[in-house]
């Protein structure tokens, strides 16, 4: 069992720093999985319309929140619940109508988390999809509202448009790909950082620098990897196809970076994206 920490977000919000990502989880193995990171410790889910996964997701959270739980039955407000907007759903109308299919996917009353999925600055449509999900927050349906994949100029746009500043922008993040500017924006407007594709989906296991670190903790790469996320104040979302993974994950509150492996990690980014750049997605 884990017992991870929480990142404060606007209005009285906490999110806990490590949860459990659920990007490309099929449908039939959402439940499964995340009723597998609830046991194991997970108190956040993090899911989206676009995965096809939020029913599952869902039916975890209310198994767990049930007299007949696996684990001993667990208050709503202990688990927190992220969901987002797709592209093909951006506008304030649209939006709307795509909250109301979320929420009936996971049929809960309250979703903790609304994220805009991505900007597509070429549609141009993402400062009125965010009074969107304004409006929802200010209905009760939604605790907090933010954005992913959101570059500093969409980031400036959206506040002067609306007044608000976003709770989370969730971008791509690890040591290949640091963010600097962008978590400097983060910091100066009060934006909370959340890493997806932690882990660069695999693509840094191998670095000779990280396992060397790893394996002077007696550590996976992965769990090293992590442990940097959450000593850098990150929010981070790992996924994993299997409870011992899941588990692995989570243990990482047993060991600490040096200060000289801090360095080493920071001179690792190489601007390496695992994923597309937001200016390409629309």
């Amino acid at each position: 069992m884990i017992a991870s920490p929480t990142v404060p977000l606007a209005r009285g919000v906490a999110i806990p720093q490590l949860g459990f990502g659920l990007y490309k989880v099929p449908p039939e193995d959402a439940e499964r999985l995340a009723g597998d990171a609830i046991a194991a410790g997970y108190r956040s889910l993090d899911t989206a319309a676009m995965y096809g996964n939020e029913a599952g997701v869902g039916r975890a959270v209310r198994r767990a929140m049930s007299d007949d739980a696996p684990s001993g039955r667990l208050d709503r407000t202990e688990l927190f619940v992220t969901t987002k907007i797709w592209n093909t759903d951006q506008g304030y109308d649209a939006a709307l109508r795509a909250f109301d299919r979320s929420q009936a996917e996971l049929g809960l009353d309250v979703v903790d988390l609304c994220l805009i999925h991505w900007p597509c600055p070429r549609r141009d449509l993402y400062v009125d999809t965010y009074r969107a999900l304004i409006r929802l927050r200010e209905d009760g349906r939604v605790r907090a509202v933010g954005v992913s994949n959101f570059q500093p100029e969409h980031l400036r746009r959206l506040v002067d448009a609306t007044g608000e500043v976003p709770a989370v922008n969730q971008v791509e993040l690890h040591p290949w790909l640091q963010q600097r500017e962008l978590r400097a924006l983060h910091a100066e407007l009060g934006v909370a950082t959340e890493a997806w594709s932690p882990l660069a989906r695999g693509h840094i296991l191998e670095d000779p620098v990280l396992r060397g670190i790893a394996e002077a903790h007696g550590v996976s790469v992965a769990q090293a990897v992590i442990r940097w996320h959450l000593e850098e104040g990150t929010i981070v979302i790992p996924k994993a196809s299997s409870p011992q993974r899941i588990r692995e994950n989570a243990d990482v509150f047993g060991f600490a970076l040096t200060d000289g492996e801090r360095e080493r990690i920071a001179g690792l980014d190489r601007g390496f994206r695992s994923g597309s750049h937001p200016d390409d997605v629309n």
